[in-house]
């Protein structure tokens, strides 16, 4: 069976993913590019004896290099192998998604127009002749509809018949002034028969084919062929012929950047060409996009809104994972005692029911709180709603120094830093953007929920906890701004970027998409469970048990050999006490064994540092393995409170009862501040280093984000003692 390649291309919220979704079904292969940290999507679907193999690329306005994503996309589009280009367009937005569709031409490769959304473009009027537009393009194009999967066999059989017939030529031309200059330039290199040239050529890239794509990129102040031909000896030549053609370009078109010109150009064909295949019907309604708009963009109801949408989803994160969170809790803590019961061999017992499900049923027991506050917030992305919180929120960030575009990153940090620190890169001012990746840690990632509902579930009633999580929530983002308006003032300070973004349609979000990402993001939680934090749980747990200390065994077990002995001849009421000695000394024996162990050492090594707020040495343990992962600081306290006496005689204790029998409130308070706005995980840390700009920037991360969170920690300890006493 044949396997064709396509690469899907497209701006942003046209619906790519959607219409991959819809083809292939949920079965999508999530990876990234070689060497970067941004995502590609994969998917195969067999199509009349074909094996369609589709890569979803990300989102792109254009291929001009203006940011990390557009770099990484043209790269692949220019050097890796595919056989036909996927460009899917809003035809609500045709003219904006033509620019795109102009440069994909440039490349020379077998490509098929997708015009999405098309049942939202006859809604408001909007009538697009393919024909038209394909003959204008030199392109095939279909009109589909990835909500409703209107024309999707259409589809997929354009794709086969451009990838396995003779490809038209594109008819990309440019403004008459500057076809004279690549034709000058174009015959000029002709003539000279530069062999550099004409190796450059031949090495078969899909951007340069014949010596116009030379001439054009010359124009253009292309980077990579400059630095091709930089250091060889026709350079000087080309070079200066190249700059005449260029001063020409300036005088005719008034302007004195390269780029704009040609930019300019790409709009003009883009406008040129969307106005000869459309029209719109003259009987327009008022869009349903506005209709909403009217509402929820409204100067005095907008953030409002906002504020209580929040707020009813983190009450639904609270109380609707609290019943699964306990059915998890309860079928680890059976078959830790069921682990314990059936294995012959006591060690491996112990480190099993001790470590290995300890640590890793805490961390999989919060999966479902993950998963709602997730779901939510996928749900309001993918409406739309989100990009207009942006522009809601730009006059009151701005207060605090941050752009209206920092609310992307910021919110994507309730999920994750990762993703949050790479989506910073939208904004290109850098001042900007440098702001928005140090504040992006104070909006508490999903990794930080089960911990902020463990405490909050074993110190606050079930009547308020939900209004305390969302609480914890909004006073980590109003400490962010703070920050963010502290930062501006001293270290980045300077020029706002003005705010520029895309108002994307309401649409009704694909079930099918939202469920894949929710699929995602569960199975990347469980293989995180799975993997180091049951190998980091395994070390804790080993940490605890180790070096052993014979003479205290001895001690021990000549202690409960004695009351052993004596039960043997005692009445019931005296075996039953005699056996709650026994059950004490052995865990006196174990808590005794924990405190000398390694762990235990280094947990009172650095106890001193948290005394201020009463932290005992397991907590100060689980704060410092939390830095690798905020997931290691449940499981580190799931295995260090099941050991010791701070179980004692109530060993089938949930961590959460536990904890409130052994931590005070001001304790508990103040452990929560100090995890909202703590370093972030080791992973985090790498990539926010990789997107500031040097290692450097991860040490000013670790001292900024340490000496707020031990400020926040030490006044809201005292302060809650002050009220509890």
């Amino acid at each position: 069976m044949k396997t064709i390649t396509i690469v899907c291309v497209g701006q942003p919220n046209v619906g790519k993913s959607s219409l991959i979704n819809k083809i292939c079904g949920a079965h999508l292969k999530v990876g990234n590019f070689t060497g970067v940290t941004i995502e590609k999507h994969e998917a195969q679907i067999e199509h009349k004896g074909y094996m369609l193999k589709i890569i979803d690329l990300p989102g792109t306005y254009s291929l001009n290099d203006y940011s990390f994503e557009e770099r990484v996309t043209r790269q692949f589009l220019e050097n890796e192998k595919y056989d036909v280009i996927l460009n899917v367009a809003d035809s609500t937005n045709l003219e904006r998604c033509l620019f795109l569709s102009t440069q994909l031409l440039e490349l020379h490769t077998p490509m098929c127009l997708a015009l999405n959304m098309s049942d939202e473009a006859k809604k408001e009027g909007i009538h697009i002749d393919t024909q038209i537009l394909g003959s204008i393009l030199g392109v095939e194009c279909v009109s589909v509809s990835a909500f409703y999967g209107e024309n999707m066999d259409m589809l997929l059989d354009t794709l086969i018949k451009v990838a396995t017939q003779d490809s038209k030529s594109n008819k990309r031309v440019y403004a008459d002034f500057l076809e004279n200059e690549i034709l000058a330039l174009e015959d000029f290199l002709s003539q000279k028969h530069y062999d550099e040239v004409e190796q450059l050529i031949k090495q078969g890239r899909k951007d340069i084919q014949n010596m116009r794509d030379v001439a054009i990129k010359l124009l253009k102040q292309d980077n990579a062929l400059s630095k091709a031909l930089h250091d060889k000896g026709c350079w000087g030549e080309i070079s200066a012929f190249a700059q005449k053609c260029i001063n020409k370009l300036y005088t005719q078109s008034g302007e004195k950047n390269v780029r704009d010109i040609f930019n300019n150009d790409v709009l003009g064909f883009a406008k040129g060409a969307s106005m000869e295949s459309s029209h719109l019907s003259a009987e327009k309604r008022v869009s349903l996009t506005q209709r909403i708009d009217d509402i929820l963009l409204n100067k005095y109801l907008g953030i409002p809104i906002f504020l209580l949408l929040m707020w009813a989803l983190f009450q639904l994160t609270f109380y609707l994972g609290e019943f699964p969170k306990e059915w998890i809790e309860d079928s680890m803590q059976m078959f830790g005692e069921w682990v314990e019961e059936h294995l012959p061999y006591e060690f491996l017992a112990s480190l099993l029911s001790g470590g290995v499900i300890a640590g890793v049923g805490a961390v999989l027991s919060f999966l479902p709180h993950i998963l709602i506050l997730f779901f939510g917030i996928v749900l309001l992305e993918s409406t739309g709603y989100m990009a207009r919180v942006a522009f809601l929120l730009d006059g009151f960030f701005h207060k605090f120094g941050l752009h209206g575009k920092s609310f992307i990153p910021l919110v994507t940090g309730f999920v994750c830093s990762v993703p949050a620190f790479m989506s910073a890169r939208m904004l290109k001012n850098r001042n900007d953007r440098m702001l928005t990746l140090f504040i992006i840690n104070f909006m508490s990632c999903g990794a930080r929920l089960p911990v902020y509902t463990l405490f909050i579930g074993a110190f606050f009633a079930p009547q308020v906890a939900g209004n305390v999580l969302y609480g914890v929530y909004i006073f980590g983002a109003l400490v962010g701004l703070c920050m963010a308006k502290i930062l501006k003032l001293t270290a980045f300070s300077g020029d706002d970027e003005p705010f520029v973004m895309e108002m994307p349609k309401y649409r009704l979000p694909s079930a099918r998409l939202v469920a894949f990402g929710i699929w995602h993001k569960a199975m990347g939680y469980v293989k995180k469970a799975g993997t180091y934090i049951l190998l980091a749980s395994v070390i804790i747990w080993v940490g605890t048990q180790f070096p052993k200390n014979p003479a205290l065994e001895a001690q021990m077990s000549q202690s409960v050999e004695t009351l052993e002995e004596r039960m043997e001849e005692a009445n019931d009421e005296e075996r039953e006490a005699l056996q709650e000695q026994i059950d004490e000394i052995e865990h006196n024996y174990q808590a005794a064994l924990v405190e000398q162990s390694y762990l235990g050492r280094i947990g009172q090594f650095i106890q001193p540092v948290f005394i201020p707020m009463d932290f005992d040495w397991k907590l100060s343990v689980s704060l410092l393995n939390g830095l690798l992962a905020k997931e290691m600081i449940i499981s580190s306290m799931g295995v260090l409170y099941a050991l010791g006496n701070d179980i004692d005689e109530n060993n089938d204790m949930p961590l959460r009862d536990i904890l409130r029998e052994y931590i005070s409130l001001p304790t508990a308070i103040a452990f929560i501040l100090f995890i909202m706005f703590y370093n972030p995980c080791f992973a985090s840390s790498i990539v926010f280093g990789k997107e500031a700009g040097g290692k450097r920037y991860i040490a000013y991360l670790f001292l900024f984000t340490s000496v707020v969170s031990y400020i926040f920690a030490l006044v809201g300890y005292n302060i809650a003692r002050w009220i509890v006493e």
